[in-house]
């Protein structure tokens, strides 16, 4: 989720007012019993952030009903028009550079039930569905579901209208995101999905939101977006949620974006008092490994605090607002210096620049660290560790880590990539291997001869072992997590033994 967010709190008890029944996120109906103004529904934010009250998409029998062609230039173009409030956007592509803005209405048409022949009026997303409701599922997590399963085969389409709905009703939001959308467009609408599909796993939502709230600090958003943010997601629910959208879905829709954004903006708020939104970082060297990898070390312009394991976001000046997440290549060191290992993929436009453009002298901006990829060096238990081509970086932060901590912990480290060549830092590992009796290092290369093991990583550890005292780590390109992980599991290591980073962000980062 890549995507603005916010930058304040809107109260101490994380109750977003009325315990977070509606809050300052309003519906196009309240409920009978609630008939406070929305000034009143949300006296317990801190007055010195205020937030306005979401303004609905237009009038019910507005949003039950086709909207007209939007006149005039597009979205992504500065005239007068762009700024008027009334205009229904019916573009089914983000706006952006390559597609400035709403296009005429085409055949395709998205009508309420009523309009067209009759639909199914309920929904049930089969077993399979990621969006499958639990037993125990809450009335508010029935009616999510149930939506998300419906707009899920027409995902594109309705993440294309969102945004569309966010850059023409509010076209001040444009300037924060990405000139172009194409990396970007599906990441918030996406998060926004996921936090409603944990709406009845609190923990799980917590923790998930407060990261993303944190972390989208550097953004530079404000709280009053919220409601913009929410108010094109009920639109563009409104619009093609055909078959279960009622006032029933609607309020809860409101009940759990308002908790949503609420967890993040108090997550937000609690960051704010302990770090800066980024941290300005100079390079100051510039190792080209390869034709297309690089190792780069950066000074942070203040302390840094991470641990070995993590990961963090990288800007750079000639991609303003693009976001990539890399892996520290080292365990935190006393000079306050940070390492990364960057691969040049085609098309990549921040990992390209910082591979092949980058020079010392030259600023990023990083920003916080996230990733729960840490030893826990509490335990007994030895480091099975799995680096996939730059994947191998966590992993020598770990074994420093593990070094640093002076215990003789057994860590086994398969190194794969594709052939010798791209055993960028076998010497390195090696090199670690000699001077810590307790680790192994075995690379393993899936084409072409070899000195190492020949083969997939997943089938070079299987035969070794066995591992039932080992705690597993992978880092690498997505593909290799998730048969890793099955490999693993498939010797007897359980699932809460078997750490790596979010698949959806080793995805982004390759970008």
């Amino acid at each position: 989720m890549d995507a603005p967010t916010t930058t304040s709190s809107a109260g101490s008890d994380g109750s977003g007012g009325n315990s977070g029944d509606w809050g300052w996120f309003t519906p196009s109906r309240k409920p009978a019993d609630d008939r406070r103004a929305p000034d009143q529904q949300s006296e317990e934010r801190a007055p010195s952030r205020p937030v306005n009250p979401i303004r609905p998409v237009g009038t019910e029998a507005d949003r039950r009903t086709p909207p007209a062609p939007a006149p005039g230039p597009g979205a992504g173009d500065r005239g007068t028009d762009d700024r008027r409030t009334d205009r229904r956007p019916d573009d089914h592509r983000a706006p952006g550079p390559a597609a400035p803005g709403p296009a005429a209405r085409g055949s395709e048409e998205h009508q309420r039930p009523d309009e067209v022949a009759p639909a199914p009026q309920d929904v049930r997303p089969g077993p399979d569905s990621p969006f499958a409701v639990p037993e125990t599922a809450s009335p508010d997590a029935i009616l999510l579901r149930r939506t998300m399963a419906e707009v899920e085969p027409i995902s594109d389409k309705v993440t294309s209208y969102f945004y569309a709905l966010l850059f023409v009703q509010h076209p001040e939001l444009r300037p924060l995101f990405p000139a172009a959308m194409d990396a970007q467009r599906d990441r918030l609408f996406k998060a926004i999905l996921t936090a409603a599909r944990l709406i009845d796993d609190l923990d799980i939502l917590t923790e998930f939101l407060t990261r993303l709230g944190r972390g989208h600090r550097k953004y530079g958003t404000q709280p009053e977006h919220y409601p913009a943010v929410g108010e094109c997601l009920i639109g563009a629910l409104t619009r093609y949620a055909v078959s279960t959208w009622s006032d029933e879905a609607e309020a809860a829709w409101v009940r759990a974006y308002t908790q949503i954004s609420q967890i993040m903006i108090d997550s937000a708020a609690e960051d704010e008092l302990i770090a800066p939104a980024w941290w300005q970082a100079e390079v100051v060297g510039h190792e080209l490994r390869t034709h297309d990898i690089a190792v780069i070390t950066v000074r942070p312009d203040q302390p840094y605090p991470f641990l070995a394991g993590q990961y963090t976001s990288l800007e750079t000046p000639w991609w303003p607002r693009v976001w990539r997440h890399y892996s520290f290549a080292a365990a935190p060191r006393s000079d306050g210096l940070l390492s990364f290992h960057v691969k040049a993929v085609p098309a990549g436009w921040v990992s390209s620049a910082l591979v092949h453009r980058a020079r010392p002298g030259d600023v990023i901006r990083l920003g916080p660290p996230a990733g729960s990829m840490t030893v826990d060096h509490a335990s007994d238990n030895g480091l099975l560790c799995l680096g996939g081509g730059t994947g191998i970086a966590p992993i020598k932060a770990l074994v420093e880590d593990v070094a640093d901590h002076g215990r003789n912990r057994p860590v086994e480290v398969f190194y794969g990539a594709r052939n010798d060549h791209d055993l960028y830092d076998i010497d390195t590992m090696l090199r670690l291997a000699q001077k810590h009796p307790w680790l192994a290092v075995r690379p393993v290369v899936s084409d072409g001869p070899t000195n190492g093991l020949s083969g997939r990583l997943p089938d070079a550890v299987r035969q070794y072992g066995p591992w039932n005292a080992f705690d597993a780590y992978l880092s690498g390109p997505p593909g290799m997590i998730r048969s890793g992980v099955d490999a693993l599991m498939g010797v007897g290591i359980p699932s809460h033994r078997i750490r790596h980073d979010s698949i959806e962000e080793l995805a982004a980062a390759a970008e």
